[in-house]
């Protein structure tokens, strides 16, 4: 694995979330304070992106991440299905790293 630049932490709102494409890998992420989230930016229901927004992928009230096609709804914490046509699948995880308010990530 190789890590890579994704943001600094404050290109993502605390409590919000962007889309990033890093080495060819499109990747969502969410931020939970110091703490980002990441995941590939594909529904295990069929593949598609889970943003029909660039960057929105969160429900209204913040909880959850919604794929914006299928209405499945996701755990921010661990990526795990919890609502929709995916339930017991769940987002693939990639790892973050916030060191000196940068945002790195292991492909």
């Amino acid at each position: 694995m190789t890590e890579h630049d994704l943001c600094n932490l404050d290109d993502i709102a605390d409590g919000g979330s962007a889309g990033f494409t890093v080495a060819g890998t499109h990747v969502l992420a969410v931020r939970r304070g110091e703490r980002v989230y990441t995941y590939v930016n594909s529904c295990p229901h069929v593949g598609t992106p889970l943003d029909m927004w660039p960057g929105r992928f969160l429900t209204k009230d913040g909880a959850h991440i919604l794929c914006a096609t299928h209405g499945a709804l996701f755990n921010i914490e661990d990526g795990d299905c919890i609502a929709g046509p995916c339930v017991g699948r769940g987002l693939t995880p990639i790892e973050a790293i916030v060191r000196n308010e940068a945002v790195k990530i292991l492909l």
